[in-house]
């Protein structure tokens, strides 16, 4: 199978791209995210996924890379937008504004094949009920450190999965890679999956 760059730091990311066996080289795309004010949440993460494989191919122009993947999740409720928490404190604000409500994880996923000018760019997109908590068990959540780099200030697949009572949707769209839509998005984009 053929190298895909993966425009991104994230372990989760990594630990997918592993399980499907792909062979990759990661280039984490540091842009700023500030930069980007949509309000509208899935031309948010579109614009940051394809920002970030925009900025891969020009950092490994000399290269000619084939395969450029690039991500970025968002949460949002109520036309509200989470992002990654700056501190504890602004993670304890995000969870206490999530408690007992259901809000949306939007994932975008930005594909370069290797044509000039051209990124697929497609968005994942589930429900995620979040029970009700208490300011102690956001505490106890916060001592755990797994609220920090992620959006919406929790991890799905850590202990927060203890405040989720239900999903609707792909998971793997909460944790940053909805697989069959990135699977199906390799085979459109002629992909040698397997091969």
């Amino acid at each position: 199978m053929e190298q895909i760059i993966l425009a991104s730091g994230s372990p989760r990311r990594q630990e997918y791209f592993k399980m499907m066996g792909l062979p990759f080289s990661v280039v984490p795309a540091d842009i700023d995210e500030s930069l980007i004010t949509h309000t509208d949440p899935f031309k948010l993460t579109k614009e940051l996924a394809e920002n970030k494989v925009k900025k891969v191919i020009e950092m490994t122009r000399a290269l000619s890379p084939r395969w450029i993947f690039g991500a970025d999740t968002i949460i949002a409720a109520d036309k509200k937008i989470f992002g990654k928490p700056s501190s504890r404190q602004d993670a304890a604000s995000m969870l206490g504004e999530l408690s007992g409500r259901q809000h949306k994880v939007i994932t975008s996923m930005a594909l370069f094949n290797g044509q000039k000018d051209f990124i697929d760019c497609r968005s994942a997109c589930c429900n995620v009920s979040f029970a009700p908590v208490s300011e102690a068990e956001i505490e106890w959540y916060l001592n755990t450190n797994e609220w920090q780099d992620v959006a919406g200030a929790y991890r799905i697949q850590g202990l927060a999965a203890c405040f989720i009572d239900k999903i609707e949707g792909c998971p793997g769209t909460v944790t940053g890679l909805p697989l069959y839509d990135f699977y199906v998005m390799l085979k459109d984009n002629g992909y040698p999956y397997g091969a």
